[in-house]
């Protein structure tokens, strides 16, 4: 009987520590809801700190406490939080837990709270304090005084504080992930509002390219081909002055222009002109020639190939091609109208071309030209022509005769040329 109410003793006594430490479970698990549900529901650090103070502090009942986090890189202060503490005993403690911290930084901290801070170093004020690290570059420190009921902190007490800095932990990690990802947002914003920027400046930029390009293509068909060539080759220098190259001048004139538009009038007469200058134009292209002057009924056209044999050529075939295809018009116009003979005159040799600036009081000016005996004598020869003649200058047969067939017709005085010119008819 009496062995049985010793075993019965034993039992309670057991069943009394199991009960106590059930309590304590219990109240470690109630503890860490409490604060859990406090931080988590926060992304913001200092107020996720100083709730996880206050929230320590309640429930270890304690008057004074304090939270602080430094930054390892810079090796200063981040945040922290007091409570309970006098001001003029704040620059001490701070002072001292960032002593101890720095300390503590390059130790191997497997889990939140592992490292106790010495607080004979901190303030006679701290009775138990831990240390946690949030990040490689984060350490923190969370101090508490002396409890009301003035007993000690157990080692239980110390084993729930590891787990509620646990806790707090992932709380901060959470809170500075969320700032990482408002940061991002705000940066990929401030990219978007650039990149918009950037893409109307683009938009204004394309519009002016094709504003541009439209001015290109419509400037192409008033100014000669061998001026793009110049601005596209100079765009942002002057031109340079003319120079003197080989080169071949046609003239063409449409014979009885005059006349006819007495006739028929200008409306009319500007159609039939029209016909005529769209195939001359055709056939200038397509031997290379570029005209540099119209005026009414006339074109000069000058064939530029650096090959002298090249660009007579070039403008002989031209003229032949003019003359078959006026000659086509004519026929199919001569219900409507009389026929409208087309007279051109050749000559080859050297003379000045390219830019000429004129200077006057008004400003400056820059025109395409060229200059010379070449271009006078062909001026002459499509003034000599009558009846739809083509007239050649002696250089441009001496060049191209084997491959086209010349007449002379003899040596003629032309206005303001000192010496007769050998004429030759093709």
């Amino acid at each position: 009987m009496k062995q049985t109410n010793t075993d019965l003793e034993k039992k309670n006594i057991e069943l009394e520590k199991t009960s106590v430490e059930l309590d304590k479970r219990v109240y470690h698990l109630k503890t860490l809801n409490d604060v859990s549900k406090d931080i988590f529901g926060n992304v913001d650090p200092e107020s996720i700190m100083r709730n996880f103070l206050l929230m320590v502090m309640g429930n270890f009942g304690v008057l004074q406490g304090y939270i602080m986090t430094i930054t390892a890189e810079n090796q200063k202060m981040e945040h922290f939080n007091n409570a309970g503490f006098e001001p003029e005993d704040l620059p001490v403690l701070q002072g001292n837990s960032l002593k101890q911290l720095l300390g503590y930084r390059n130790q191997e901290l497997a889990e939140p709270g592992s490292v106790y801070i010495d607080t004979n170093l901190l303030s006679p004020h701290v009775i138990c304090a831990l240390s946690f690290h949030v990040s490689d570059d984060c350490f923190g420190l969370v101090g508490l005084g002396e409890k009301l009921i003035g007993e000690p902190y157990s080692d239980d007490d110390k084993e729930l504080m590891g787990t509620l800095l646990n806790s707090l932990v992932v709380s901060l990690k959470n809170a500075r992930s969320f700032e990482e990802i408002k940061q991002l947002n705000l940066n990929l914003q401030k990219k978007n509002i650039e990149l918009e920027k950037t893409l109307k400046k683009l938009k204004a930029a394309l519009r002016k390219v094709e504003i541009l390009e439209s001015i290109k293509t419509n400037l192409t068909k008033f100014v000669p081909t061998a001026v793009s060539r110049m601005v596209e080759k100079s765009p942002t220098s002057e031109f340079q002055d003319a120079q003197e190259q080989d080169i071949s001048v046609l003239f063409l004139d449409i014979e009885g222009y005059t006349k006819i538009t007495d006739e028929i009038g200008a409306t009319n007469v500007n159609t039939l002109i029209e016909k005529y200058f769209s195939v001359f134009m055709d056939a200038i292209y397509a031997n290379d020639g570029d005209i540099v002057e119209t005026a009414g009924d006339g074109l000069m056209v000058l064939f530029l190939s650096a090959d002298k044999m090249e660009n007579s050529s070039q403008a002989v075939r031209a003229a032949m091609t003019i003359r078959e295809e006026a000659h086509r018009i004519n026929e199919a116009e001569k219900e409507r109208s009389k026929p409208l003979p087309v007279n051109i005159g050749i000559c080859s040799g050297t003379a000045f071309v390219g830019a000429a600036k004129f200077e006057s009081l008004t400003g400056s000016r820059w025109a395409y030209t060229t200059h010379g005996t070449v271009v006078n004598i062909a001026a002459r020869l499509c003034g000599k022509a009558k009846g739809g003649d083509l007239l050649v200058s002696k250089p441009t047969v001496q060049r191209v005769g084997e491959l086209f067939s010349f007449t002379p017709m003899g040596a003629f005085p032309l206005k303001n040329l000192a010496e007769d010119v050998e004429i030759y008819s093709l």
